[in-house]
């Protein structure tokens, strides 16, 4: 019983750090949505674009952002590294202009 244990065991360890860190990584998304709704709601009432961008970044660590207005609405779109090796997470929120 020792040899299959010894053979199963790395692909158990495996597996679990593998779904720790998809964990990780769906928490990560949520902040980083969150932070993308932030940002759009700093930049709609008239903020400057260092806070939403400071909003973003002390949300999800390592995060950038890039801003578009289309007609009356400012979108945020936020991006992180995922921390699974070759993953990107997105996000985008967009808030009315001018809004409280």
């Amino acid at each position: 019983m020792t040899a299959e244990f010894a053979v199963a065991l790395p692909a158990v360890v495996v597996v679990i750090a593998l779904g720790v860190a998809a964990l990780g990584a769906g928490a990560r998304q949520v902040r980083l949505q969150d932070a993308a709704a932030d940002a759009a709601r700093l930049l709609a009432r008239g903020d400057d674009r260092g806070r939403a961008a400071g909003a973003v970044e002390a949300s999800v660590s390592g995060a950038g952002m890039a801003v578009e207005e289309v007609a009356d609405l400012v979108c945020v779109t936020a991006t992180a590294p995922a921390g699974l090796p070759g993953l990107t997470l997105q996000a985008r929120s967009c808030a009315l202009a001018g809004g409280l």
